[in-house]
C-alpha cells in the first residue's frame, strides 16, 4: 500500500512540475471590454514568479454626456493548460471618478470597487504577443443609486486583451 501511495504522489508531483508556465516578466497592451462604457483600457501585467502576476488596467470613457476614468489592480494566479494556453483567476480592487451632464442636469462622483477575474490566454510562440479573453465581475462599494452613471452596484465586464510581452 505504501508503494501505491508513494507512486501516486510522485506521479502527481511530476504532472504539476511539468506544467511550465509562460508568464512574461512584463506585458503591455489593450484590454477592450464593455462595462458601462469603459470600452478601452490600457493594460499592464507584471510577472511575480512562475504562476503569479499583477495586472493594472486604466480605463476611460469620453462620450457626449459622460466622462469617466477607472483604475483597477488585480492579483492573478496562472495555470498552464497546454502549449501556449493558460487560464487564470484573480481578485482585486479599483477606484474611479465620473461626471454626467445632459439637458442641464449635472452630477459627478467617485467610486471604489471590488472585483474578481477569470480568463484564458494564448501566448504566441513566433512573436511576443499575448491574446486573452476574461470575465471580470465588479461590485461597486460606495454607489449612489440615484446618480445618472450607474443604476446598481454590479457591473459584469467581458474583455478581450492584446498585449506585447517583454
Amino acid at each position: 500500500m505504501k508503494k501505491v501511495i508513494l507512486s501516486a504522489i510522485m506521479l502527481l508531483s511530476l504532472a504539476f512540475s511539468s506544467q511550465a508556465q509562460d508568464i512574461s516578466k512584463n506585458a503591455l497592451g489593450l484590454r477592450i471590454g464593455d462595462n458601462d462604457g469603459f470600452g478601452g483600457e490600457i493594460s499592464y501585467q507584471r510577472g511575480l514568479d512562475d504562476n503569479n502576476r499583477l495586472e493594472f488596467d486604466l480605463g476611460w470613457r469620453n462620450s457626449k454626456y459622460v466622462d469617466a476614468i477607472k483604475l483597477v489592480g488585480l492579483y492573478q494566479w496562472v495555470w498552464n493548460i497546454e502549449g501556449g494556453f493558460n487560464w487564470y483567476a484573480g481578485a482585486g480592487a479599483g477606484a474611479g471618478s465620473w461626471s454626467y451632464n445632459k439637458n442641464g442636469v449635472s452630477d459627478s462622483g467617485v467610486f471604489i470597487l471590488a472585483t474578481g477575474d477569470i480568463g484564458i490566454e494564448y501566448n504566441l510562440k513566433e512573436i511576443p504577443l499575448q491574446l486573452s479573453l476574461d470575465f471580470r465581475p465588479e461590485i461597486y462599494l460606495n454607489n449612489n443609486s440615484d446618480n445618472q452613471f450607474r443604476e446598481n452596484n454590479f457591473g459584469p465586464d467581458l474583455g478581450l486583451g492584446v498585449r506585447y510581452k517583454f
